[in-house]
């Protein structure tokens, strides 16, 4: 598969904004612009199920293994009951949930409007990974739970059990905005097993984290945090590196939240530090090259005003480096810009073009 790379419109980016490098404000999350209906677009049926987990089961922090998923049905699905559909399964950013996000992307109606421009019939699937802190990364954690398996093998299962799917690999795409942008980044080079092609919108996450990143005065205000519920209490910013913590740095012996700061009494923690490093994408690309060969597509896109867009680059490079086929695009906006007409437009052709079935 050859590169492209797409640059509309670039301009010099922001700055990585804030430790966590997800460079939104909570209330940004919900401050993205509308699509016009599709004329002659289906209505399509959207269904909220619940899907027990148990790689989520027994966590440390008491998340529930019953996650709320919601799947969206293709226009034929009821009128054909031998057809079989690939799958897209979609993964939410942090601070939100599947049924925020949502309503941000406008589903089902801009899945409908993909199918009315052109896009092949597929169901696409939407997974709660909402923690008490707000977010799991999508990652494996006694403290959390295993979120990463959750998504690559539980309930995949289960829509593969219970819909009308392609029970295969070249079948099955992943895809996320920010949080879940780089949920599919690590879930993606670690299970080509699982799914056939990569669409990462804006992906936090991925570098490794700079010490001088870390604020004083927020890292002493997690340190005072003696329950989970008091996390409801702060600031966007913090509240994701705690959640940062639960999902890569947990410590069975350390409750009530049984996880360990990179910071402590005003010190960076080394050990923590390289946990961390651990998990960032960037560090691990190298022992996943293999993986990312059998792809058959991977893109990746960002906003030119967006944090993250000089990590999103690097990735690209990274890939382009080992001559893994991706590409790469940079449109006009921010973090939460035009993000349900790029699913409509974007993300739904690419994986038109790129699944076994969908054409």
């Amino acid at each position: 598969m050859g590169r492209s790379v797409t640059h509309i419109g670039l301009k010099v980016g922001l700055a990585l904004a804030g430790a966590m490098a997800i460079a939104v404000p909570a209330t940004a999350q919900v401050a993205t612009q509308a699509v016009p209906p599709v004329k002659g677009a289906a209505l399509l049926k959207m269904e909220r199920i619940k899907v027990n987990s148990p790689a989520i089961r027994g966590n440390l922090e008491g998340e529930s293994a019953d996650r709320d998923v919601l799947v969206v049905l293709p226009p034929s699905y009821a009128a054909n009951p031998r057809r079989r559909y690939p799958v897209v399964y979609a993964l939410h950013g942090y601070s939100i949930g599947a049924e925020q996000w949502t309503r941000e992307i406008q589903v089902p109606q801009t899945i409908a409007g993909a199918f009315a421009k052109g896009a092949r019939e597929m169901i696409v699937v939407f997974p709660d990974s909402k923690t008490i802190h707000n977010g799991s990364m999508y990652s494996s954690s006694v403290t959390t739970g295993d979120f990463e398996t959750f998504i690559a093998r539980d309930l995949v299962a289960y829509i593969d059990g219970h819909y009308r799917t392609i029970a295969d690999r070249r079948s099955r795409g992943l895809a996320g905005h920010s949080m879940g942008g780089y949920g599919t980044t690590r879930i993606g080079f670690k299970h080509p097993d699982m799914f056939g092609a990569l669409y990462m919108m804006s992906p936090c996450c991925l570098a490794p984290r700079d010490p001088a990143m870390f604020d004083a005065e927020a890292m002493a205000a997690l340190e005072k945090v003696k329950s989970p519920s008091e996390s409801a209490s702060l600031p966007f910013m913090v509240r994701a590196q705690l959640a940062s913590a639960a999902a890569w740095s947990p410590n069975p012996a350390k409750g009530p939240l049984y996880l360990d700061l990179p910071v402590k009494g005003g010190v960076v923690q080394p050990e923590v530090l390289a946990r961390w490093t651990a998990n960032a994408p960037l560090a691990m690309i190298d022992q996943y090259v293999g993986n990312l060969r059998q792809y058959k597509a991977i893109a990746i896109d960002v906003g030119d005003r967006d944090g993250l867009k000089d990590d999103a680059a690097k990735l690209h490079a990274a890939l382009d480096l080992y001559k893994i086929g991706n590409s790469f695009t940079v449109y006009p906006g921010d973090h939460v810009s035009n993000v349900a007409e790029r699913f409509q437009d974007f993300v739904m052709p690419f994986f038109t073009r790129n699944l076994v079935g969908a054409k």
